[in-house]
């Protein structure tokens, strides 16, 4: 009988290291790597970077130079009314100044009589300027300043989408490996009932037992494969799941074949991947979390809207100075008394719309920072819990290894008593029961673990700079 079961577990071992050659393993820090370089969200995340670029790019278009042409004539009936050719250069600055040249020259017959002295063609060269509402801020200058914010703000938001697309797929592998990890339990219990079923066999038709026994041993062989079956099940979707998150570089997704297997030595790992390894609590800080250094540079952009709109309080004065000559290749040619200049001044009385936008502005700018108050707090509380739970599990750990040890010794145990002839094969089977039920509560309560860290990963929003 012992030679039997020696060779037995022979053949076992034979198999299993046999499969493992034939396996790939994924490991957890290349299959986050992958996710990293190769999924569409995270290229996606990238693309944000980009329409941050793109957006303060349009911003400083508002200060590029300006060329302006425009010519007008019309003649009829052999009558020319008019031939007006007005070219211009602008020179946008920040402080709501603009430098101009301009180059006009009219001809006609029916010409007002401004246009009558430009025939030969009239240079112009000057400023305009806002003195009070533009000066200090305005359109434009506030769209280039929300465009800068706004360019800091997608670096932000990057960095939280890449964290919540690598922290499903975290899940995704702990899942995964658990599957696994169950399948290779009830494969090696498996085992067992059958070594088990083939030695009763083997003893009943001796005669040394009664051969009711191999009907009790025979169900708990099919009891175990029918546990086998179900969680191959189990590990083919989770197997599916997992491959929603491999794609490859043009954009093909990748399925997981199944001759690739978990890394089920991955504890160490996980805090390295992750980069949750040694910041223990007293070091904790959210003065760089992503969240709110986005909900920050929103407050910011908000600020200048507000600043922008209560500008918009103050009347509008707008000046204007040219120089004009005829000929602007002589520099005495300008002077101060050959000009062309104006002042415009523009102010409601009421001020309904610009006070209506400013209080809308104030509102806005209350929430939001309503928002980034809730959002530090929340993750502050958050952080403090997972670390607890982490403590707690790893206290778990130790106990269930524990159980797991006892209920291993107390099967080998009654193993031996049967051998004797001092126990049944109903309490080997109870005990093997147990010994499975404390096996997969220890996959769980890993699984959970790892999940734990996963959610601290989350919710320091960490972009890890080693994938």
């Amino acid at each position: 009988m012992r030679r039997y079961l020696t060779y037995m577990l022979l053949l076992f071992s034979l198999v299993v290291v046999g499969q493992v050659q034939d396996s790939l393993v994924l490991g957890f820090n290349e299959y986050l790597g992958y996710v990293k370089k190769y999924h569409p969200i995270a290229k996606q995340a990238e693309l944000t970077l980009n329409m941050g670029q793109a957006n303060l790019m349009k911003a400083r278009g508002a200060f590029d130079p300006k060329i302006e042409v425009d010519y007008d004539r019309k003649e009829f009936k052999g009558i020319d009314y008019w031939e007006r050719l007005n070219g211009t250069f602008k020179i946008p600055t920040w402080y709501g100044i603009e430098l101009k040249g301009n180059f006009e020259q009219d001809q006609g017959v029916f010409l007002s009589g401004d246009e009558e002295g430009t025939a030969q063609g009239l240079y112009s060269a000057g400023v305009s300027m806002s003195l009070a509402q533009g000066l200090w801020i305005n359109d434009r200058m506030a769209t280039l300043k929300q465009a800068k914010l706004f360019r800091e703000q997608t670096k932000a938001d990057r960095d939280l989408l890449v964290n919540q697309i690598l922290y499903d797929a975290a899940l995704a592998y702990f899942d995964w490996l658990q599957a696994f990890n169950e399948v290779s339990i009830f494969q090696n219990f498996l085992v067992n009932a059958d070594i088990r079923f083939q030695g009763i066999k083997s003893r009943a038709e001796a005669g040394d037992i009664a051969a009711i026994d191999t009907v009790e041993a025979k169900i708990a062989l099919q009891s175990r494969a029918l546990s086998l079956e179900q969680t191959k099940v189990k590990l083919m979707k989770r197997s599916l799941e997992l491959s929603n998150f491999l794609w490859m570089n043009d954009n093909v997704p990748v399925e997981l074949q199944p001759n690739v297997i978990p890394d089920v030595n991955i504890s160490e790992e996980i805090d390295i991947t992750l980069e949750i390894l040694g910041r223990p609590l007293g070091d904790f800080t959210i003065e760089n979390h992503p969240k709110l250094l986005s909900l920050g540079y929103k407050i910011d952009g908000l600020r200048v809207e507000r600043n922008l709109k209560a500008n918009k309080l103050l009347p509008k004065i707008d000046l204007e100075y040219n120089f004009l000559t005829e000929k602007p290749e002589l520099i005495n040619s300008l002077q101060y008394q050959e000009y062309k200049g104006g002042v415009k001044f523009q102010f409601p009385l009421f001020l309904r719309k610009e006070r209506g936008d400013l209080k809308l502005a104030k509102f806005k700018l209350q929430d939001a920072q309503f928002d980034l108050d809730n959002a530090e707090i929340a993750i502050k509380n958050k952080i403090l819990a997972l670390y607890r739970e982490l403590e707690s599990f790893e206290t778990q750990n130790v106990l269930i290894d524990d159980i797991v040890s006892s209920y291993s010794t107390l099967l080998e145990a009654e193993e031996r008593k049967f051998s004797f002839g001092e126990s049944s094969l109903f309490l080997i089977n109870s005990r093997e029961s147990k010994l499975i039920e404390t096996q997969l509560k220890r996959i769980e309560v890993q699984n959970k673990f790892y999940t734990a860290k996963a959610k601290l990963f989350n919710s320091l929003a960490v972009n890890p700079e080693n994938l």
